[in-house]
């Protein structure tokens, strides 16, 4: 099975000037957890998630009406084009313990974007065992950051 057959093709986007507070409403109003950052061309330039809000803007005392999306971003964004084999992005997931990958074209657009939920709904090439052993991964990365 390739990424297209499972990826949520209706992203939002946001460009690296938006004010965070206008990132959150966005992430509210559509029910995400992340918005790829694009710049002027439409190109994928970095990725925010509901916790770097939290962690780099809410939790530093930023004022999120003030504070733009390239000051938050996560700038070495993960991604995957649209004919991987999710077994392949499976494995970018585990790899960079991230629970979503942008997925763009050759001319670096986000076109969608594949989440770990999207795996465990399409799991008959991986298996629930193997979405939650690349679960398990990211949180034990994270579990470890954070006890350090």
């Amino acid at each position: 099975m390739k990424v297209k057959d499972c990826m949520c093709n209706d992203v939002c986007c946001v460009k690296p000037e938006t004010k965070i507070n206008e990132v959150a409403k966005i992430m509210s109003q559509n029910h995400i957890g992340c918005v790829p950052v694009c710049d002027q061309n439409n190109c994928i330039c970095g990725i925010i998630t509901d916790r770097d809000i939290l962690l780099r803007s809410v939790a530093c005392d930023k004022d999120t009406c003030q504070t733009t999306a390239s000051e938050i971003m996560s700038k070495d964004v993960c991604t995957c084009n649209e004919s991987d084999d999710i077994i392949n992005a499976e494995s970018k997931m585990a790899n960079y313990q991230v629970r979503r990958l942008p997925v763009c074209d050759q001319d670096n657009h986000v076109i969608g974007i594949l989440t770990l939920g999207d795996l465990a709904q399409n799991d008959e090439q991986l298996g629930k065992q193997q979405v939650c052993t690349t679960i398990d991964e990211i949180c034990n990365c994270h579990s470890n950051k954070n006890a350090e």
